[in-house]
């Protein structure tokens, strides 16, 4: 046990600090502090001491030094057990600090809120992080309090504890201090590094949820991040591992629609979508593309839900409901059961790299922000689509990019007839979308289709005119790529060419 007797205060934010500078005071802890902190501990009514008499050097370079100093460092560092140690602050007239509270210079939201370089550099802490590493370093002797986060848990250690602290509790601390410093320092090196010139890996995040379980109930599961940013949940129970994934892959689908948009996922991938001019239609056009798959998943809509649309959803169980607004009416009716997942979209703003684990380390890849557009379909064929085939073929090329592959995507009229998802043959994925179609009774005469990467061999495009579908889009680069084009010309069919892959694996 240690019994608290100086403690060192510089702070940022004082917003909570008030309690634990009472409790201190109240049991006749010295209190040393700095500038803004010793103004704002004097205005409580609590006796404080000036680390500036301490050092016998102000506060200079505009604030840049103060508590940079041996006389400082020395009380924080020394150990206890050491008797040239205690020999050295007896000489030197420096006070053993047994607690050290510290809360950084807001470097990230400074990131977040302004261009400005000047300013940013400046809310580059240097004392405070040198602080906290050193008292963490000297947690044998030292306990130390590293954010504003933790101010209400260390309030109530220091009431419940008399001012006592024990090796496990110091070491706890100190835990948490350098998740505080490496945090600090992965956000700074990241700024500088922004144009990834230098090639390493950093990545750091204090924002953690719990979730009920991973994968599967036997995993743990967790997510760090900031979920709030992107989604605010109106309803339903608590979402799950597998509700993360769907509701990112969900939209990062509906992101590269512009016209009003439905669409259903299942495992990541859509079973349904469609564009039509109304939120309604467009939930109708969706469902069809296989209500089976429909049954338990996640729902996407780039358009406010009415009413009228979620009477119609309500039909169906699902487990997650997204859309960038509810009306209040649609919300009576959706709110009914109380599982239900709705969750208000606020920001579909992707990272530009994306990072997974593999072997003994960490695969990272730009993120594929990719999309194309008409303009990006060159026609490798005699005959070119009609303008309605283009329009089919761009919409079903945004589907294939986010389909597991291998991927084969049939469209038409803006409509998701079926689809092939993560098969090992190429053939097998469109023989299963087409199949598909027949179970749903649906026709895939004058649809078109999509490929999420090449054609080996002409034996996908045959399969296709044997259909009835003669528009076709893939990224080409086979070296038999015309061997596809041949059979295309030789059967009146037309081939679009992106020269972009999107494997998704």
């Amino acid at each position: 046990m240690r019994k608290i007797k100086n403690a060192l205060v510089s702070v940022f934010h004082k917003e909570g600090l008030e309690e634990i500078l009472k409790t201190l005071d109240d049991k006749n802890i010295q209190i040393y502090s700095t500038g803004g902190t010793y103004k704002y501990i004097e205005n409580l009514g609590i006796k404080a001491h000036k680390v500036e008499d301490l050092t016998s050097y102000p506060s200079i370079l505009g604030g840049r030094v103060k508590t940079l100093h041996p006389k400082v460092f020395g009380g924080i560092l020394a150990r206890r057990e050491l008797q040239e140690d205690l020999a050295a602050l007896n000489s030197y007239e420096i006070p053993q600090f047994d607690l050290v509270i510290v809360d950084l210079y807001p470097f990230e939201k400074t990131v977040a809120s302004t261009s400005n370089e000047s300013e940013i550099i400046e809310k580059i802490d240097i004392g405070g992080i040198s602080l906290i590493r050193a008292a963490a370093k000297n947690y044998k002797d030292v306990i130390i309090l590293p954010s504003a986060d933790l101010y209400p848990e260390f309030a109530e250690l220091m009431k419940n504890g008399d001012a006592t602290t024990t090796l496990e509790e110091r070491r706890k601390y100190a835990a948490k201090a350098f998740a505080v410093s490496s945090n600090y320092d992965t956000a700074i090196f990241n700024y500088f590094n922004s144009d990834n010139k230098i090639n390493n890996l950093r990545l750091s995040e204090d924002a953690v949820k719990t979730l009920r379980y991973g994968e599967n109930p036997h995993q743990k599961g967790y997510f760090f991040g900031n979920m709030e940013e992107v989604i605010e949940q109106l309803h339903g129970k608590e979402i799950s591992y597998n509700n993360i994934l769907d509701i990112d892959a969900a939209i990062r689908l509906i992101a590269d629609f512009e016209d009003t948009t439905f669409a259903v996922l299942k495992h990541n991938n859509a079973c349904g979508i469609a564009s039509r001019d109304t939120v309604l239609e467009s939930w109708h056009r969706a469902l069809e593309g296989d209500p089976i798959s429909a049954f338990g998943g996640v729902l996407i809509c780039n358009r406010e839900v009415d009413e009228a649309t979620a009477m119609e959803i309500d039909k169906l169980f699902y487990e997650v409901l997204i859309a960038p607004s509810f009306s209040n009416d649609a919300l009576s009716v959706l709110k009914k059961k109380k599982n239900r997942i709705l969750l208000k979209l606020k920001n579909a703003k992707f990272a530009e790299q994306s990072v997974r684990t593999a072997l003994n380390g960490f695969l990272v890849q730009d993120s594929d922000l990719k999309t194309e557009q008409n303009s990006d379909l060159k026609t490798a064929t005699k005959v070119s689509p009609s303008d309605s085939e283009y329009v089919d073929l761009v919409f079903a090329n945004k589907i294939v990019k986010h389909t597991k592959s291998n991927a084969m995507i049939i469209v038409r009229d803006k409509q998701l007839v079926s689809s092939g998802v993560g098969e090992t043959s190429r053939v097998d994925a469109f023989k299963q979308a087409i199949d598909k179609a027949k179970n749903f009774k649906k026709s895939t005469e004058g649809a078109v289709v999509a490929s999420d990467a090449f054609f080996p061999f002409a034996d996908n495009v045959e399969l296709a005119h044997s259909v009835g579908i003669n528009a076709v889009v893939q990224p080409g680069g086979s070296i038999k790529d015309q061997d596809s084009i041949d059979y295309c010309n030789a059967n009146g069919m037309a081939m679009c060419l992106t020269g972009t892959r999107h494997f998704k694996h």
